[in-house]
């Protein structure tokens, strides 16, 4: 369904803390679409730590609930965290590369049910998955639009 994109067709997030280009304290994650899913990576540094060596559970957090969100703002939509569940499985260890999923569970009119998934990029080790409702601003839904 949906074509693989590099770059965002919006330029209304560039202060985003996980993805914005102009934050100079972000963490500057690039998203894209590989057919039904969001994806892309991260891999913390020292200045991403809650424990010694390990990454801060938010930091986590953040990366999740933006793959998710990118999924509809790589299509031009804006949309908002209404709800999430997260689940962590191990601690992710500073230095370790993370491969980033997010797609669609659901979707009734402007809400949109999503998956994301956090999984160690050397071996698929799940670190963590949620499920989160996002509100779409009806505004930017294209007519057509229909997910899940």
């Amino acid at each position: 369904m949906q074509q693989e994109r590099k770059t965002s067709p919006r330029t209304d997030a560039g202060h985003c803390f996980v993805c914005g280009d102009a934050n100079s304290l972000g963490l500057h994650v690039r998203f894209r679409l590989d057919g039904e899913v969001c994806r892309g990576e991260f891999t913390p540094g020292l200045q991403h730590s809650g424990y010694d060596g390990i990454t801060h559970g938010g930091i986590v957090f953040s990366l999740l609930d933006d793959v998710m969100a990118n999924w509809m703002f790589l299509q031009g939509m804006r949309c908002y965290t209404a709800k999430c569940e997260i689940r962590f499985h191990e601690a992710l260890p500073i230095g370790q590369r993370v491969l980033l999923e997010g797609r669609v569970l659901r979707q009734k009119q402007k809400l949109v049910v999503m998956e994301g998934r956090a999984l160690r990029a050397d071996d698929g080790t799940p670190v963590a998955s949620c499920q989160a409702s996002f509100i779409v601003d009806e505004t930017t839904i294209p007519p057509d639009f229909s997910a899940g």
